[in-house]
């Protein structure tokens, strides 16, 4: 079976640079990302699963996508409902629109929104992958019940701190 890595992390307004990708805090996080998917790529993974929300997760599947380019690798995108994108600026959504034309496989969970699709989603990433990478400030969220998500489950978990 081939080795499955996923990405669970901060949205930008819960990370200490927001929404400036330019701030050199960010381009570090960034940077460190690749380096963590570069080094599972070297520990034979090929498949990875973005759940494709604002931040980590469209940072995660814009680094594969690159990566993709010198190393056989997948990328799936993993949405939690189709309307995930629908109240993002355009910009973002123009990102979002990229990544999903790029990407070898789209799953979406289910056609609408519910109170439960994100959390959904993040099991999804968990059950399907044997690693999980994980920009967590260690403290409650949503990234947090994930990450302890993969733990219950004996998934192996870096953690990259914001």
């Amino acid at each position: 079976m081939e080795k499955a890595c996923c990405f669970t992390g901060h949205r930008p307004q819960s990370l200490p640079w927001g929404f400036r990708e330019e701030d050199p805090r960010c381009l570090q996080q960034k940077e460190r990302l690749q380096r963590e998917i570069l080094r599972a790529i070297q520990e034979d993974f090929r498949h990875f699963l973005s759940g494709m929300a604002l931040g980590t997760d469209i940072w995660a599947a814009e680094a594969v996508l690159r990566l993709r380019t010198f190393y056989p690798v997948t990328l799936e995108c993993v949405l939690p409902c189709r309307e995930q994108a629908g109240r993002w600026n355009q910009a973002a959504q123009r990102r979002y629109l990229d990544i999903l034309r790029r990407c070898d496989q789209v799953t979406l969970l289910q056609e609408t929104y519910t109170p439960d699709c994100f959390q959904r989603r993040n099991q999804y990433l968990v059950e399907h992958s044997s690693l999980v990478i994980a920009v967590w400030n260690s403290r409650s969220s949503g990234t947090g019940n994930t990450v302890s998500y993969a733990g219950a489950c004996g998934r192996q978990i870096r953690v990259l701190h914001p």
